[in-house]
């Protein structure tokens, strides 16, 4: 017996059938390449696929917490007013007669203020600062040379300032330095 014969039994008569066990192994070989690429494109698609939905996840979020934002902004703007009109009736009546009605007042304004705060809310206190367009609106000019020119001098209404954005701006005074005589003579 030769060594083909040795090796395939059942090919003995030299039919060509161990060029096709040839051909069938490179097809299996192409076939199993073949797949193996596929494999790994669907596993970077797979990748690509959890990057973009975390991505998707994450703009969600940051969406969702700037709608919050937004939301709590208009709740703070709306109670604004509200706390302006307790400065007011705080201010208005120093009779005796009102005092217990005032401490309730005072006890309600401060639990308001608070909560406000809680929310995010900052009240600007800009006496003594130098004016900023962005954050005050000058409603008065006082001449004067004892403060540096732009100083904020008084305020009329007070601002708010919610996570950097201005609810409403600050009514203020500023000062200004006077203006030099003429020498016209």
């Amino acid at each position: 017996m030769s060594e083909k014969e040795t090796r395939f039994p059942a090919n003995q008569g030299g039919d060509g059938s161990e060029n096709n066990l040839d051909a069938d192994n490179v097809r299996a070989d192409a076939d199993v390449a073949k797949l193996a690429t596929d494999l790994e494109d669907l596993r970077q698609t797979l990748l690509r696929r959890q990057a973009d939905f975390d991505n998707y996840k994450k703009r969600i979020e940051r969406e969702r917490g700037e709608d919050h934002k937004r939301a709590t902004a208009r709740v703070i703007e709306g109670l604004i007013p509200v706390i302006d009109g307790f400065e007011h009736a705080l201010a208005a009546h120093r009779e005796a007669e009102y005092e217990n009605y005032r401490r309730g007042f005072e006890l309600i304004y401060k639990q308001l203020l608070e909560n406000v705060a809680k929310l995010g809310a900052e009240r600007m206190e800009p006496v003594g600062k130098a004016f900023d367009p962005h954050l005050h609106q000058a409603v008065d000019r006082t001449e004067t040379v004892e403060h540096e020119d732009g100083t904020v001098l008084q305020v009329f209404q007070p601002g708010y300032v919610f996570h950097g954005r201005v609810l409403r701006p600050a009514m203020v005074g500023v000062a200004v330095r006077p203006a030099a005589a003429s020498k016209a003579n």
